[in-house]
């Protein structure tokens, strides 16, 4: 890590205009009817959340809903500080925009001109590439080893160590995958260009100038605000989230803030300060892949389009925490919330998205289930492609479809019209294209910011059928496997009932498919043995194929 440089006295300060908490003309009618819809998803017994929203720079919303602290029934208050997770990466990309305005940093510059010991692998990687989730680096987060390891402090040499050497999964350019070792590489390069460590030169260069007082990186608080205790699902209510290091999401997701200092920052934004404006203007333009297809992200910032109205936003997951934060700027409204449980209730961006539809007016519409015959059903039944081995399988469960993608849990939907199904406690729906002859051709899932087009590619596979065999054979496989450093899968038997789990992960149930193969109903996953390799697992999920050995 590096050291930090004193600040220049000649630093200019921004001096962040105050926000003013006063509701336009109509706008109490418009905060009741956010408040009655928020106040149904965060209870006053449970973890919960902070919510601002604020149209032509007046705040017309600003609640706190729910417990910062569940054990001595502490509620939440509107400026209790909390883990942003991933709309870290917006102060990020801005830190790196900011060096690239003052010539310091090119953004067509190969990686290796400031990590020189990166390992390039023949290919060029780009600050733009880091930026726009496009490099082909792999994601540490997505390593099998992550979670039984996310608990210890590391430094930003041991990180990169972590994945460095990892192949990178595509050309870089050419595919968008969602990247957090991407702009973990972008705060080891703020350090090395600035001569800061990340923490100082958001805190110097961004908080502190835009009156952000309780905005930080963990653990360099310059507020001694008490912050939300975190919390995830638990089978009897809630219990506090998985211990996480904060040294690991680093650039990518360790900054702490409230809402009241986010609609400082997004005043800060709109009003073009920090950055030329060329600068921001490329910050929130789509990225276009080498094959000339548009990524919808930016330099931090996701791209498309919410009820009709032109979005930019960010959403953030991380151990207790669930965030996100939008604005539509046409309509001059910026809405952020930010919610101390990571799961059990709906994400933030739900509540994000539903608060901004009332406030422009236009808000989601409630569906009412129709029921449809067998006939009608059995058409939408298929594999849908989505990209590369990643698809969508569509089956008729009785009176109804259920839907699964690849390497997830299958979901349930509901019929709103011939062709039209949405999805219980979702803003997602998804609509069906038929052929002369009523058969599907494709299926559109329409999220609440874009939609995602995927073509019918064959019939769908018979369901998986559960088979009994001898308890013997399963017990011959019982036992740990490790599948990465750190990372192991164990079987075990109750019972008549065969279990596996993953480190750091709960149980899940598996079924026997025949005498070596095993699946999950829960995620679309199986586990192979072959006795030609004895003491050897596989793990086929998502397309990929994962092998442990038996531990002794």
């Amino acid at each position: 890590m590096f050291k930090p440089t004193p600040v220049c006295a000649a630093i200019a300060i921004l001096l962040a205009a105050p926000l003013v908490h006063a509701a336009p003309d109509g706008g109490q009618d418009v905060a009741a009817r956010i408040d009655q819809v928020l106040a149904a998803t965060y209870k006053a017994d449970a973890p919960g959340a902070t919510v601002i929203v604020v149209k032509d720079g007046k705040t017309i919303l600003r609640k706190a809903y729910g417990l910062a602290d569940v054990e001595h029934k502490q509620p939440l208050a509107p400026d209790t500080p909390m883990r942003l997770g991933s709309i870290t990466k917006q102060f990020t990309s801005t830190a790196i925009l900011m060096l690239v305005d003052e010539g310091k940093i090119k953004l067509d510059d190969d990686i290796t001109v400031y990590l020189p010991d990166y390992p390039s692998q023949g290919k060029k990687v780009t600050i733009e590439h880091l930026l726009t989730h496009t490099s082909g680096i792999v994601s540490y987060t997505g390593k099998p080893d992550y979670m039984a390891n996310m608990q210890k402090d590391l430094t930003v040499r041991q990180m990169v160590d972590s994945f460095k050497n990892d192949p990178l999964e595509f050309a870089p350019g050419s595919r968008y995958r969602y990247n957090n070792s991407g702009y973990f590489l972008l705060g080891a390069i703020i350090e090395k260009v600035s001569g800061q460590t990340y923490d100082k030169f958001v805190e110097q260069r961004i908080f502190v100038p835009l009156g952000m007082k309780r905005t930080a990186y963990e653990g360099h608080e310059r507020d001694k605000a008490a912050r939300a205790l975190g919390y995830s699902k638990a089978s009897d209510g809630f219990k506090p989230a998985a211990p996480l290091s904060m040294t690991q999401p680093y650039a990518a997701g360790s900054l702490v803030s409230t809402v009241d200092d986010l609609a400082r920052w997004d005043a800060a934004v709109s009003s073009g300060k920090l950055l030329k404006s060329a600068s921001w203007q490329r910050a929130f333009t789509s990225y276009t892949l080498s094959g000339g297809a548009s990524t919808g992200y930016g330099y931090g910032w996701e791209t498309g389009k919410l009820r009709g109205a032109p979005m930019i936003g960010h959403g953030g997951g991380i151990n207790g925490f669930n965030t996100y934060a939008l604005r539509l700027p046409a309509e001059k409204l910026y809405v952020a919330v930010l919610s101390n449980v990571d799961s059990g209730l709906p994400p933030a961006g739900e509540a994000a998205y539903k608060a901004a539809a009332i406030a422009i007016g236009n808000p989601f519409p409630e569906y009412k289930e129709v029921k449809l015959d067998a006939k009608t059903l059995d058409a939408y039944a298929g594999v849908y492609r989505v990209e590369g081995n990643d698809t969508r399988t569509v089956r008729r469960d009785g009176e109804r479809l259920v839907l699964q993608r690849a390497g997830r849990p299958p979901v349930t939907l509901q019929a709103y019209s011939e062709t039209g199904f949405f999805i219980p406690g979702s803003l997602q729906s998804i609509e069906f294209t038929r052929d002369a002859q009523g058969r599907a051709t494709q299926l559109v899932v329409h999220n609440p910011t874009s939609d995602q087009v995927s073509p019918r590619t064959g019939d769908a596979p018979p369901p998986r059928v559960a088979v009994k065999i001898d308890h013997t054979k399963f017990d011959a496989y019982a036992g740990r496997y490790q599948l990465a450093p750190n990372f192991a899968i164990e079987l075990s038997r109750d019972g008549d009932r065969y279990w596996t789990q993953a480190t750091g992960q709960p149980k899940v149930e598996v079924f026997a498919l025949n005498e070596r193969t095993f699946f999950s109903n829960q995620v679309d996953a199986e586990l192979r043995f072959d006795d030609a390799t004895p003491g050897q697992l596989v793990l086929a999920q998502g397309g990929r194929e994962i092998k442990g050995m038996k531990l002794p």
